[in-house]
């Protein structure tokens, strides 16, 4: 029974702007709302360790109890104070990638279970990107700008995985619809063969 209640804490990564200028209107408390949310579905948050929208969600678990991770693209705490100029709180584990930005959102993104895109810009545009190219359950909060407003045009067409895309407006619609995405594949890949 253990273990059955541990694989139900999901692995979710928010992905977003670290500049917000370009993002829409209260982007900071939808952030947070979302960081809430995740940490009252008893789900661990992911981020770039990062500022802007990743650092408000991390800012909403706190605030909801939860567990924050954040993956540096720095090699080490010093670098990331000093060169990246990122910030250490809220987090409750830091990982030091040493992989710059562009490998750690690829490290980043594989290790979660599924990841919410708000906002964005390049960087985000890439870590949707490689979560859609590994099957990734992805949820976009819609409205919110940049990226995440125009996912839903890169997306169309034949591509596999479209069909595990969440498009929502409600950040708490969101991050309960993307649990139960990733539930529902959770689940299939339990599945017994010949069973």
């Amino acid at each position: 029974m253990k273990n059955q209640a541990k694989k139900e804490r999901f692995e979710i990564v928010v992905s977003g702007a670290a500049e917000i200028n370009h993002c829409c209107k209260g982007i900071e408390n939808l952030a947070k709302e979302i960081g809430r949310e995740i940490a009252r579905q008893k789900c661990n948050l992911v981020t770039g360790a990062t500022t802007g929208v990743p650092y408000f969600a991390a800012l909403g678990c706190e605030e909801g109890g939860g567990f924050n991770i954040g993956f540096s693209p720095a090699t080490s705490e010093k670098a990331h104070l000093e060169t990246y100029r990122l910030p250490l709180e809220p987090f409750d584990v830091m990982i030091y990638t040493g992989a710059d930005y562009a490998g750690r959102n690829v490290i980043m993104t594989k290790s979660a279970d599924g990841v919410i895109i708000i906002c964005g810009r390049m960087g985000t545009l890439h870590e949707f990107a490689t979560a859609f190219e590994i099957q990734k359950p992805i949820g976009v909060l819609e409205g919110t700008g940049g990226t995440a407003d125009k996912i839903r045009e890169i997306a169309t067409g034949p591509y596999r995985g479209v069909k595990k895309i969440i498009y929502e407006k409600d950040p708490k619609e969101l991050v309960r619809k993307l649990i139960e995405q990733i539930k529902k594949e959770k689940k299939s890949n339990h599945v017994k063969v010949g069973k």
